[in-house]
């Protein structure tokens, strides 16, 4: 499809036409150290951005997942990896955050080959979101999108579908849009036919648990669980919890300079015994 800013020109090319999750960014301290941790733990291999020597773009085989920039110290932001959304006019969906009470902490501003923002939602929640101002130079890769999915945990699910669907026009009923529905106590973001997130009721945005104030998780399936958690655990990482799912079971780790996310041998989003 988590941050600092997308990797420009590698960014995979958007679902048509929809607000979806594109692209998952990871802002760090140290761009070395980052690379070397996920290229042991997921099997990334790496390619320098098109935003300077402190971004690079991480790449399984031949497929752009993500990018890491070095930039959480020149932010003055927490390490932390953020999912983008694609949008039509990053200006018009900048304006629609603060009208409805977000924040937008950097941005729009260029970025390669278009115009992205980082922001905040209603409960604090960090996202971006990505325009393309100029057409893609190469063919777009594979229309692969298993190398992540997301899910929101906020205050209210409910309260944060209108949110998102009034910043990035989900269930507008125009072509291509997201479409949400609701599942026991969570709404599923789906695109295209496609399960990409969820969101999840239950946070708390005092919580000085990181897992329990709101906050965009990312996950990044895998073929062996256990394997990935040794993995992550012999270069620095640790792990904070691990649960059993109804079809499987996720992990959620620490990278060694703090940035939290989750490895499932879950294909797909899942309901909410996962948590």
């Amino acid at each position: 499809m988590t941050g600092s800013h997308p990797g420009t020109a590698s960014m995979p090319a958007p679902l048509t036409g929809s607000a979806a999750p594109c692209w998952v960014n990871l802002m760090t301290r140290d761009l070395e150290s980052a690379q070397k941790f996920y290229a042991a733990v997921l099997g990334w291999t790496f390619r320098p951005g098109k935003l300077g020597q402190e971004f690079s773009v991480a790449r399984r085989g031949d497929v752009p997942v993500a990018g890491i920039g070095a930039v959480a110290t020149a932010y003055r932001v927490a390490v932390a990896w953020t999912p983008y959304f694609a949008v039509p006019d990053a200006d018009a969906a900048a304006s629609r955050i603060r009208e409805r009470s977000g924040t937008v902490a950097v941005g729009p501003l260029a970025l390669g080959k278009g115009r992205g923002a980082l922001a905040a939602d209603l409960d604090g929640a960090v996202f971006g979101i990505w325009e393309r101002t100029e057409p893609a130079t190469s063919p777009p890769a594979p229309d692969d999108r298993s190398h992540a999915w997301l899910r929101l945990h906020t205050r209210n699910a409910f309260d944060a579908a209108i949110f998102y669907g009034g910043v990035l026009d989900w269930a507008s009923g125009r072509p291509g849009c997201c479409e949400v529905s609701y599942e026991k106590d969570e709404v599923i973001v789906e695109c295209e036919g496609r399960q990409l997130a969820r969101i999840s009721s239950g946070a708390v945005e005092a919580a000085p648990d990181p897992l329990v104030r709101p906050h965009w998780q990312v996950h990044f399936p895998v073929a062996d669980l256990a394997a990935t958690v040794e993995a992550a655990r012999r270069h620095g990482g640790s792990l904070v919890e691990q649960r059993p799912l109804g079809q499987g079971s996720e992990a959620t780790l620490l990278d060694p300079d703090g940035g939290l996310f989750t490895v499932t041998d879950v294909p797909g989003p899942t309901a909410g015994d996962s948590g």
